[in-house]
């Protein structure tokens, strides 16, 4: 059975075609194409990615489908994400997938984008699978999720404001780097000294629990207003260029410190020793290494971290085929009225 994956929820147009025989899944093809126009703007500009997905959808396909050697009656199934994201970028991909589907005469299934992060990382490592505690870090969302079993997905925490993705960027822009700022505040950090500057761990304290509003979410309002006022001090003192690596190191460390800290609370609380990690900041290697280190010295040896690497990491359409190819094979199929959604909860209401 093969399925044909598209993503469109943001500034990534990407198609894949994953295979399956029995229980085992191929990933036959990917094709990711960025929009580096955005860097101009210092972030996403909703209308310029839309047209960039109408430009590029039909030569992004066609090559999913040439590396996968997997011609248009071969396809059994169109998966595509249809929230949550950016509207406009959305009902490209969500009409391209319908029109296909009514002319191949296939089934089309909608997909939760966030879902599909969940599923990324199984691509790699066929250990990736339920139960399992789940952490959804990207530029626009922050969850952890409890999840039992594909398709039972139960909200344990969000970020109260800002997503950890946007965190980064936003606090990339305040030190002068180039967007998107994840990479880059990463790159810089490596230099920087973890105890030149020391900033709140936010939503983290030692008297919180299990039950408490505040024991599973996050809220980055505040660490980013912390380094903003350092930045203006160090600017002040003529020493921004000086301070930039250490300021960069005690924002990741803050950040990173957070979220491994509540996602092995989750593991923890419901005695899950597999945690998933999933979304574009799931790649970065300071967070994936404080996940592994505060799972072994709180959950002990029969702990296991998974992460995506980059390319499955950041939006794909992998992960789409992936997450579709398990609904196809429960029955499950969308109607050709299927919309796109700027919002979507996958979980819990959030």
């Amino acid at each position: 059975m093969r399925v044909l994956g598209i993503e469109s929820s943001c500034d990534e147009t990407s198609a894949s075609v994953v295979s399956s025989r029995g229980d085992d899944v191929t990933l036959d093809s990917l094709v990711i194409l960025s929009q580096d126009v955005h860097a101009i703007f210092g972030g996403v500009v909703p209308e310029i990615a839309s047209r960039a997905h109408l430009a590029a959808i039909v030569p992004v396909v066609k090559r999913a489908l040439a590396e996968a050697s997997c011609s248009l009656d071969q396809v059994d199934a169109v998966g595509v994400t249809n929230g949550p994201g950016l509207v406009g970028a959305l009902l490209v991909g969500v009409s391209f997938a319908k029109s296909l589907s009514a002319s191949l005469g296939v089934p089309v299934i909608g997909v939760n984008h966030l879902e599909g992060h969940l599923f990324a990382t199984v691509l790699e490592d066929g250990a990736a699978v339920p139960p399992f505690a789940a952490l959804l870090v990207s530029g626009g969302h922050t969850l952890l999720l409890d999840v039992p079993a594909w398709g039972d997905y139960r909200l344990l925490g969000a970020t109260r404001d800002d997503a950890a993705g946007e965190a980064f960027d936003k606090t990339a822009k305040l030190l002068g780097l180039p967007y998107p700022g994840g990479r880059h505040i990463e790159a810089l950090a490596k230099n920087g000294d973890p105890s030149r500057f020391r900033f709140p761990r936010p939503m983290l304290h030692g008297g919180q629990r299990a039950g408490d509003a505040d024991f599973y979410d996050v809220s980055f309002s505040g660490l980013k207003t912390a380094v903003l006022h350092a930045v203006r001090d160090a600017e002040r003192r003529g020493a921004l260029d000086e301070e930039r690596p250490h300021l960069a190191r005690a924002f990741q460390d803050a950040l990173v410190e957070t979220l491994a800290a509540k996602t092995i609370r989750a593991a923890v609380e419901h005695g899950r020793t597999c945690i998933v990690l999933g979304g574009g900041v799931a790649c970065n290697a300071a967070l994936v290494s404080a996940v592994r280190e505060r799972a072994a010295a709180e959950i002990g040896g029969a702990a296991t971290v998974f992460a995506p690497g980059p390319r499955l990491a950041t939006d794909n359409a992998a992960m789409i085929a992936r997450a579709a190819l398990f609904h196809l094979e429960r029955g499950e199929r969308s109607e050709l009225s299927l919309s796109a959604f700027a919002s979507m909860p996958l979980a819990g209401g959030r």
